[in-house]
């Protein structure tokens, strides 16, 4: 127990008579009603929250707040008691709301039927978008993934009805897209169970990508644990322009703090530099700092912020940030564990790889990386989109590069793949001519879904173990990541470079500096790209892909077939008998990398991620082994012989 001081005692007992009114006091932020989403009833934004806990805690560490501490802070679930020592301790939080991907989504809710409630604490969203394998084209892959995961689309489309949950079915687009869209708000705290749940940051908001069992923890009512964060900020100067985007700022960070560089801790953007960004482009950055090890990344509130919450019809909130804006900023004089400087003005387009997302080359460096490194110069495939850069910015900044080479004559001259992120910015992209002009360029539109993302990518231009080099506008490149060929040179880049690579079809082509020739003999030079941070208009929303929670929840029955083998209901352990454990057989001690892509892998095993006995054969089969240096390869500790796990696929 902390010992109060007088002031925190007597704002505790401000507090307490003005919620029982027996006081007068000036309006309170609480006051007004804002609902969190134009799709939810009943769920308003707890500004009033963070105001609260804010008094008490400033009392108590006397020292300026960093943005995230305001945000995680403002969320704690007893802040008069809890211990807040960065690096150290460990905060119970109570987050706003959870999101869910169908793969991860599957065991979550099959966890939280057994906790007997009968709706979720906070409003829960499930989004279909990991399950639709890339193949031919948007419309066949869609129906293809329809028609072969429909057990598991039912089961979640019922129990997402049964316990009063929003559903997102497939061909809606990629969960965190949906959720910058819909859910999404400055100052807000949500937990996904996804990696690059951090998306959310764009909007300001702390956004942590989780394990289906704290998900089903905050479903359940009980606080959120996550050790305090260190923060590192990261000071942004100068404006960012030409063919300098948002992706490359974080391919930067990237370069300077590795894969490691930011775990345990929140990267905090700020400095003059922010203005400069859009909305979409502050998502991008913290999107991909999950590649960097970062419990999460965000930005503070400003008018890009709000010119994109009104551009998807959410006036309110942006107006209610405002009114709150003092609490969506740093405090001056905040301090930072670690602070990193990035002129904008400066900064070079970075192409960040092969294997690992923070080997980062500046595109002035590339050719002669490539060399040096042995790199397979022809670039196979190049594909854009995902959760990480699929916005209308994007796609029309790309579009803009197509349009040029296509009319002075220039060819693809390796294949090229565009994934929207989300079906609004697929259907407002085919109102404006952008899709038509991908098309005509012999370009393939992929459905609105991760698909070669998250290795969900029927490759079939080469065999396994060929070399070949590939560039996306992505967020992880591992090893066998995309096509599940250890032998692909993935590489990272923005979507403007990844285009213009395309019709060079070689790594050793720079497009800021390099021509291309062209039929008529006239040598081509690309214009920087440009395009338009939002629609000029407004968006198209397309098909309505949204599922409300039934007036009538009762009467919804579970689709759970008993001999499936892609769901299997849970059945309580036996009660602990009081024992210790004792001689436990070590299967694995694992060495160097390991992500969630090593400790379960993606690809064919996602359709196993409802089935608990069958997604276990897939336990660790990607990391190495200490012992002998090899993946998927263990010693079965009952006769002594050596083999893979993996069984199913």
């Amino acid at each position: 127990m902390f010992n109060l001081s007088n002031r925190t005692v007597q704002a505790l007992g401000i507090l307490r008579r003005v919620a029982k009114g027996m006081a007068t006091a000036a309006p309170r932020i609480g006051d007004t009603k804002v609902p969190m989403s134009l799709l939810e009833k009943g769920a308003y934004i707890n500004y009033q929250r963070i105001e609260d806990n804010l008094v008490i805690v400033r009392d108590r560490l006397q020292r300026p707040l960093t943005l995230s501490e305001k945000i995680l802070y403002g969320h704690l679930d007893d802040p008069v008691n809890q211990d807040i020592v960065r690096g150290t301790s460990y905060l119970k939080l109570r987050p706003d709301r959870v999101a869910c991907q169908d793969a991860t989504a599957q065991m979550a809710l099959l966890q939280f039927m057994s906790a007997g409630m009968d709706t979720a604490a906070v409003p829960t969203t499930v989004h279909c978008d990991h399950l639709i394998e890339a193949q031919v084209g948007g419309v066949k892959d869609l129906q293809r993934a329809i028609n072969i995961n429909k057990e598991v689309y039912d089961f979640l489309a019922t129990a997402t009805a049964k316990y009063g949950l929003g559903f997102w079915k497939p061909g809606s687009g990629i969960i965190h897209q949906i959720i910058l869209e819909n859910y999404a708000f400055p100052g807000g705290l949500m937990i996904g169970t996804d990696s690059h749940t951090p998306n959310a940051g764009g909007l300001g908001m702390i956004a942590c990508g989780v394990g289906g069992a704290d998900a089903v923890d905050v479903m359940a009512d009980i606080p959120w644990e996550l050790k305090c964060p260190k923060v590192i900020g990261v000071n942004l100067t100068g404006k960012i322009g030409g063919w300098t985007t948002p992706k490359d700022v974080i391919l930067k960070v990237a370069g300077i703090l590795t894969v490691k560089g930011g775990t345990g801790a929140i990267v905090e953007y700020k400095g003059p530099g922010l203005d400069s960004l859009s909305c979409t482009g502050m998502a991008t950055i913290c999107n991909m700092g999950a590649e960097i090890g970062a419990t999460t990344s965000l930005f503070p509130f400003n008018g890009r912020m709000a010119d994109y919450l009104n551009a998807t019809k959410r006036p309110q909130i942006a107006s209610y940030a405002q009114q709150f804006s003092h609490n969506l900023k740093a405090d001056e004089g905040a301090e930072y564990d670690q602070v990193i400087d990035i002129n904008l003005s400066e900064l070079e387009p970075h192409i960040n790889g092969p294997f690992t997302p923070d080997l980062a080359t500046p595109i002035s460096k590339l050719a002669e990386e490539s060399k040096k490194n042995g790199w397979p110069d022809e670039i196979k495939v190049g594909l854009i989109g995902s959760c990480t850069n699929s916005s209308y910015e994007d796609m029309s900044r790309s579009a803009s590069l197509v349009k040029e080479a296509t009319e002075a004559g220039l060819e693809l001259k390796s294949k090229f793949t565009i994934t929207p992120g989300s079906e609004q910015v697929r259907a407002t992209i085919a109102r404006d001519g952008q899709i038509e002009l991908f098309d005509n360029a012999g370009g393939i539109v992929l459905a609105n879904a991760c698909g070669p993302c998250i290795g969900h990518w029927n490759r079939r231009d080469v065999k396994k173990g060929e070399p070949s080099t590939i560039v996306t506008s992505y967020n992880r490149n591992f090893t066998g990541r995309n096509d599940a060929n250890p032998a692909t040179h993935a590489f990272v880049a923005s979507p403007d470079l990844v285009t213009a690579l395309l019709f060079a079809g070689s790594l050793s082509f720079n497009p800021l500096t390099d021509s291309l020739p062209t039929p008529s003999g006239k040598p081509f030079k690309f214009s920087a790209p440009s395009g338009f941070e939002l629609p000029p208009r407004g968006y198209d929303p397309g098909e309505n892909t949204f599922q409300p929670p039934p007036a009538d929840r009762a009467s919804v029955q579970v689709a759970v077939d008993p001999k499936s083998d892609r769901l299997q209901l849970l059945k309580p352990f036996e009660k602990w008998d009081g024992k210790k454990p004792e001689n436990l057989p070590v299967l694995i001690k694992v060495k160097g990398k390991c992500t969630t892509d090593h400790i379960s892998a993606g690809g064919p095993w996602l359709k196993y991620r409802g089935h608990l006995e069958n997604i276990s054969q897939n336990c660790l089969i990607g990391a190495i082994n200490s012992e002998n240096g090899e993946a998927n390869k263990v010693q079965n500790q009952f006769d002594g012989s050596w083999g893979g796990r993996s069984q199913l696929p």
